[in-house]
């Protein structure tokens, strides 16, 4: 057998960066990359062409808000947070997942 897959579906990546601003409030680009890498055990790594334009897009649907501060490493960056907007759009993510993956566990599991 191949390598697992970790391709991101269509959509999912908007999930993880509004589930990672939630949990840990205000971050910037690397930290969330970095995030999303943990909590998958390292198998979505997430490289900048495909993080970046995903922050883009979540900021523009206003489910995001951003401004420069310096890190802690004293560097300048763009941090994203949550926005009200943002947290219903997650609430409403949320939802729509858990009944899509009851779905497929009752497909993987039919028998009939």
């Amino acid at each position: 057998m191949g390598q697992p897959k970790s391709d991101v579906l269509q959509g999912t990546l908007d999930l993880m960066i509004l589930k990672t601003l939630d949990t840990l409030g205000a971050m910037h680009g690397w930290g969330i990359a970095q995030r999303i890498r943990q909590v998958s055990g390292d198998l979505l790594q997430l490289n900048q062409g495909t993080l970046y334009p995903a922050l883009l897009r979540v900021e523009q649907k206003g489910w995001i808000s951003s401004e420069w501060k310096i890190t802690e490493n004293n560097r300048r960056a763009k941090y994203y947070s949550l926005t009200s907007a943002g947290k219903k759009q997650l609430e409403a993510e949320t939802l729509e997942w858990e009944r899509f993956v009851g779905v497929m566990a009752r497909m993987l599991s039919a028998t009939e």
